[in-house]
């Protein structure tokens, strides 16, 4: 990829503008790409020079402890148990991403030449023989980059799309950014109820591309759009054919899949954490948070130490939750609360 989708306001620093600051500061301001009908977007490049630049400059490598979460227990403070130890905390925040929930289609399980696109030992792009065919399966923003990626190295590509290639040129709505916009139409449905889980996912542009994204593989003489269902994936030689429902075949060298991945509570260390903390979930096993604090809650209705962002949170931010702008969001409420914890904690002491 070379632009981030969303626009510039929208990175892990603290004021919306300071991307752009460290663009006129660096004299890189070129690289605020624009397209029709869209704010300026970051080239890539800049986005992760920016993004490290606020690394160094809160020392958060200092911060930093490699290690796999193990579990969390409550005593007088929470304990989590690490692979390296233990950690003490008043608070936890749980910000994790999908991790290996890959979405697979049986009919690409147990078949060699078959796989996903972020479990590739490699870079995807990586192919033994730029003159054999590769399919990449999926109809969203990565499959259509890794789509043209590869076209760009010289390799034919027959992109499998269900449905017609569906554009979008945000994640959401953008009305979705507004918290007051996300308490009418969210909050106003019950806590972790499937209504809530429903107008989230109806109001998010999964399985979309931007309108510049399409105009690339529409342009490309090296990608070739099929619209098929894919029933089965049988290995011939050292190839892979795809039967769809349709009844055609596509032949390729081997397929990646862009299928994305499962929701973040179906992690087998949500489910751990909410046993051991007794934290309460409501449809299929989101977490339930208080919508002022995201704080997860507990079986009580009590609001824990335990508090969550990104997608896991999607139930309460919204549709952007798991994107840079639901995780400023997110940031902006717990860091007032945690604060708000601490003063009264210190005014009482």
């Amino acid at each position: 990829m070379e632009t981030l989708r969303s626009p510039f306001v929208q990175h892990v620093g603290g004021d919306p503008f300071d991307l752009e600051s460290f663009a006129e500061t660096e004299d890189r301001e070129s690289e605020l790409v624009e397209s029709p009908g869209i704010p300026l977007r970051p080239s890539l490049d800049l986005f992760l020079d920016h993004a490290e630049h606020v690394v160094n400059r809160f020392d958060l490598r200092d911060c930093l402890r490699e290690a796999q979460v193990t579990g969390i227990e409550r005593g007088r403070s929470l304990t989590v148990r690490t692979t390296s130890g233990t950690v003490s905390a008043e608070n936890v925040v749980i910000a994790i991403g999908p991790g290996n929930g890959y979405v697979y289609p049986a009919w690409g399980q147990g078949v060699p030449p078959v796989e996903h696109v972020w479990e590739t030992d490699g870079s995807p792009l990586e192919t033994n023989d730029r003159n054999e065919p590769v399919c990449v399966v999926g109809g969203g923003t990565t499959a259509g980059q890794v789509a043209t990626s590869l076209a760009d190295t010289g390799t034919a590509v027959t992109l499998c799309t269900r449905r017609p290639i569906r554009t979008a040129r945000m994640e959401a709505d953008p009305q979705w950014l507004n918290w007051r916009h996300i308490e009418r139409r969210l909050h106003s449905l019950p806590t972790g109820s499937r209504a809530r889980m429903d107008r989230v996912y109806e109001a998010r542009n999964d399985g979309t591309m931007p309108p510049y994204l399409e105009d690339r593989i529409m342009g490309s003489q090296r990608v070739s759009h099929r619209r098929c269902r894919i029933a089965d994936a049988s290995p011939v030689g050292g190839d892979v054919e795809l039967r769809c429902h349709e009844g055609t075949r596509v032949h390729a060298d081997r397929v990646v899949l862009a299928t994305g991945f499962r929701p973040a509570y179906c992690s087998p260390f949500v489910d751990a954490v909410a046993s051991s903390l007794r934290l309460k979930r409501g449809a299929d096993g989101v977490p339930i948070l208080d919508d002022e604090t995201l704080s997860w809650c507990r079986n009580d209705r009590s609001c824990s130490q335990v508090f969550v962002t990104g997608a896991l949170a999607a139930c309460t931010v919204g549709p952007f939750a798991g994107n840079i702008a639901g995780a400023r969001r997110a940031a902006e409420r717990i860091a007032q609360t945690v604060r708000s914890e601490t003063k009264r904690s210190r005014s009482v002491v």
